[in-house]
C-alpha cells in the first residue's frame, strides 16, 4: 500500500466529513451526543497511530477515560473544557493538548456551537491482557 488520501467532504468549520471515512455514536454514560470518525487506522494499515475526529453537540463531554499510551487532540471548531488529572482548562479552536499516559482526562463542550477536535492515539493498544487495533471490535459505518 503506497497511502490513502481521504479527501475533505464537509464545509469547513461547520460540517467535518471526510470521503472513506467511518463513523459511530460515541456511547457514554451520560447519553450525551458525541460522534467519532475514524479518518486513519486499521483499514489504512497505519501501523504506528489512528486519527480520529470526535464532534460534541453544546453541552455534551466526552467520557472520563484514562489510558496507558498517550495521544495528541488539536479543536478545530468550538470551545469548552478539558480536564487533565485535577486540572481543568478552557479550550478552543486552534488549542492543542498532549495527554500523557494514565492522566484522567475529559473534554467538554462549554459553547452554544459544535466541539470538533481530531484525536491521534497509538494504532494499536493492549486490551484484556492481548494487544489489538485500537478500532478492533468497534460498530463503524
Amino acid at each position: 500500500m503506497v497511502g490513502t488520501i481521504h479527501k475533505f467532504t464537509g464545509d469547513w468549520g461547520r460540517i467535518f466529513s471526510w470521503d472513506g471515512a467511518r463513523s459511530r455514536m460515541y456511547k457514554n454514560a451520560e447519553d450525551n451526543q458525541v460522534s467519532e470518525t475514524w479518518i486513519i487506522g486499521k483499514k489504512e494499515g497505519a501501523e504506528n497511530f489512528a486519527i480520529r475526529f470526535y464532534q460534541l453537540t453544546p453541552g455534551s463531554r466526552s467520557k472520563k477515560e484514562q489510558h496507558p499510551y498517550d495521544h495528541g487532540i488539536l479543536i478545530l471548531q468550538g470551545s469548552g473544557k478539558v480536564q487533565l488529572g485535577e486540572e481543568t482548562q478552557a479550550i478552543s479552536q486552534g488549542d492543542v493538548i498532549h495527554i500523557p499516559p494514565d492522566a484522567p482526562h475529559q473534554l467538554v463542550n462549554t459553547g452554544d456551537q459544535p466541539l470538533g477536535f481530531l484525536c491521534v492515539i497509538p494504532a494499536r493498544r493492549l486490551k484484556a491482557g492481548e494487544i489489538v487495533w485500537a478500532e478492533e471490535g468497534l460498530d463503524l459505518e
